[in-house]
């Protein structure tokens, strides 16, 4: 009988170790595995992170980061790695990929991560970049119309349709502009488009006006669009900034820093020699840039900010660019700036 009960005992002894082992070599639970891979895995020095980053293209900081190996020497001191991801035609693509885990740090502007986390909470601002006031650097955006369009004010959009990214900077700017000029903005049709769809419908006419952003700005221009207002003529609180998963944040606060300061010295950089930050992997094709667009591109560069840590002062941008969200019902309710911004705060 006691040699039956030690063999009974045994045999749970053996049955229990056995399940640990098994639940160890799965990873958990599955929220606890979904976790995990968001925030970039488990192990080595500082828990062997991913930094998860969407293809920079062929010019900026990042692009020369990725081309001479910078992240992955400096991650590799913390224990960390990167992982280069594939390219987003709008901020909104970018955050899906952020919520599938594909992608765990993006940049954009406060206003497409106020309409992300409406539904969702993963994701925090760490950084900022305070807005160039210098009236001689380049435009970064416009509300552009056709060279021959009757319209020339922001009170001649009444009854017209206006091409916008949803829930984004595009949004954010014609309702500021549509609020400074008093007109309401139930008077204007919003077409959402990305910025892909949006260059197509402007040149084709399918749209009355488009609020150019980013690099489709520089190329509407170029190809004859007519400037009604810029975001800079308004009084635009919408700043850029970088954001991550709470949890790579929370977990792996180092690597982060890490990221921040590398953008911060290739940033310096180009202001420098902006030169080597455009056509950095390829001197012909569609995303080479020559002549006047390269110029401006440098001087772009040249005027830059460097991007910054996040602080709780940063609060008063995050309610003054939810509040007009909030006002024409792009936000359901009020946001709360503690969900927006992580204080990484810099390193000892």
């Amino acid at each position: 009988m006691w040699t039956s009960r030690r063999r009974t005992r045994a045999a749970l002894v053996v049955a229990a170790l056995s399940l640990t082992a098994l639940t160890a070599a799965c990873g958990g639970s599955g929220t606890d595995k979904t976790a995990a891979a968001a925030a970039g895995g488990s192990g080595g020095k500082d828990g062997g992170a991913v930094l998860k980053i969407k293809d920079p293209g062929n010019s900026g900081p990042l692009a020369v980061a990725k081309k001479e190996g910078i992240l992955e020497k400096r991650l590799a001191e913390v224990g960390a790695k990167v992982e280069w991801g594939g390219s987003y035609a709008s901020f909104t693509a970018t955050v899906d990929a952020v919520r599938s885990g594909s992608i765990n740090v993006l940049e954009g502007a406060i206003s497409p991560v106020l309409g992300y986390l409406v539904s969702s909470k993963d994701i925090k601002i760490f950084s900022f970049t305070d807005p160039v006031n210098d009236p001689a650097a380049p435009q970064t955006d416009g509300l552009v119309v056709k060279p021959d369009s009757p319209i020339k004010t922001v009170k001649d959009l009444v009854g017209k349709q206006v091409a916008v990214n949803k829930g984004g900077r595009g949004e954010y700017l014609l309702l500021l502009a549509l609020q400074e000029a008093g007109i309401p903005a139930d008077q204007v049709k919003r077409v959402y488009l990305n910025p892909d769809q949006g260059a197509s419908a402007f040149a084709t006419g399918k749209v009355d006006a488009w609020w150019a952003i980013v690099r489709a700005y520089p190329e509407a221009v170029a190809k004859g669009a007519r400037v009604v207002v810029h975001g800079r003529d308004l009084k635009d609180r919408d700043l850029n900034m970088q954001a991550a998963r709470t949890e790579l944040l929370t977990q792996h606060p180092e690597v982060v820093r890490v990221y921040l300061k590398v953008l911060q010295e290739l940033t310096a950089e180009a202001k420098q020699n902006p030169d080597k930050f455009q056509n950095v992997f390829l001197t012909q094709g569609p995303t080479a840039i020559s002549g006047p667009r390269l110029a401006e591109e440098n001087a772009k560069s040249t005027y830059a900010n460097v991007p910054r840590f996040a602080t709780a002062a940063d609060a008063s941008f995050v309610t003054d660019v939810a509040g007009v969200f909030q006002k024409y019902g792009v936000l359901p309710g009020t946001v709360n700036p503690s969900d927006v911004i992580f204080d990484l705060k810099p390193a000892a």
